[in-house]
C-alpha cells in the first residue's frame, strides 16, 4: 500500500509541475530584437521618418495573417517610433545572428530600411512603404520597393492587416510581386508558431491529478 502512496504523490506533484511549465518565451513569439544603427534610418509606416544613430527594439505587433505589423520602439520600450506594414520574405538560409538589409541611397542620405530576419528563420519581413514614398525610392535604387496606396500617416494597425500591396519599378509601374518577395516553399512553415499549448497542458495536468487522487482513494480503501 506505500507503493501505491508513494505513486499517487508522485503523480499529484507531476500534476502541479505540468501546471507550472513555462510556455514558449516572448521573444520567441514577437520576436523582441535590439537592434543598434550606426547612422541615421529612414523607416516607414505609421509615422515614417528617419531615425538617427542609436539603439531601438523591434518587435512583431501582429503575426495571424500572411503579412505582419512591425513596432519599433525606443531602447527602454516606452516610445513607439513607427508601426510598419510587412508581408513575409524567404531565403534559402537561416542565420543564428539578426539580419537587417537596407536600400543603398546615394551618398549623404539616409539608408532605407528594407526587411528584418529573425535568427534561425529562413522567412523573414520585407517592409512596405506608402506609395508616393516607394516610387522615389524605387527610382533613387533603380530597384522594385513594396508599396501601398493606403495612406500610411493615419493608417489604424486593423487598416494595415487588410491594406493592398503591391511592387513598384523604379518607372513608378506596377510590377508583380513574385519580381521581390519570394514565397516559402511548400514543405516550409513561413509563419511562427503562436498557437499556445496551454489548454493541452491544463488538460494533461487535469487528468494526471485525477489520477492521482483516485489511486490515493484506492490505496487508502485498501487499507
Amino acid at each position: 500500500m506505500k507503493l501505491f502512496k508513494m505513486f499517487a504523490s508522485v503523480l499529484c506533484l507531476v500534476a502541479l509541475c505540468v501546471f507550472v511549465v513555462p510556455t514558449a518565451t516572448a521573444d520567441d513569439w514577437n520576436r523582441e530584437t535590439v537592434v543598434t544603427f550606426s547612422g541615421p534610418v529612414e523607416v516607414p509606416g505609421v509615422n515614417a521618418q528617419t531615425l538617427p544613430a542609436g539603439t531601438y527594439v523591434f518587435k512583431i505587433l501582429d503575426s495571424q495573417s500572411n503579412r505582419h505589423i512591425v513596432q519599433i520602439f525606443s531602447e527602454d520600450k516606452t516610445h513607439v517610433f513607427t508601426t510598419i506594414l510587412a508581408i513575409p520574405n524567404y531565403r534559402l538560409r537561416a542565420t543564428n545572428k539578426t539580419v537587417i538589409t537596407f536600400r543603398e541611397r546615394p551618398t549623404g542620405q539616409p539608408e532605407a530600411l528594407r526587411a528584418w530576419f529573425y535568427p534561425g528563420h529562413t522567412w523573414g519581413d520585407e517592409f512596405v512603404y506608402a506609395k508616393s514614398r516607394a516610387i522615389e525610392l524605387a527610382k533613387e535604387t533603380n530597384q522594385p520597393v513594396l508599396a501601398t496606396p493606403v495612406e500610411l500617416a493615419a493608417a489604424p494597425v486593423e487598416t494595415l492587416k487588410t491594406a493592398p500591396v503591391e511592387a513598384v519599378a523604379p518607372t513608378g509601374e506596377p510590377i508583380e510581386l513574385a519580381t521581390l518577395v519570394e514565397p516559402p516553399p511548400l514543405t516550409a512553415n513561413p509563419l511562427p508558431k503562436t498557437a499556445s499549448p496551454l489548454p493541452l497542458i491544463g488538460l494533461i495536468g487535469l487528468l494526471t491529478l485525477g489520477a492521482g487522487f483516485a489511486l490515493s482513494a484506492f490505496s487508502k480503501r485498501a487499507v
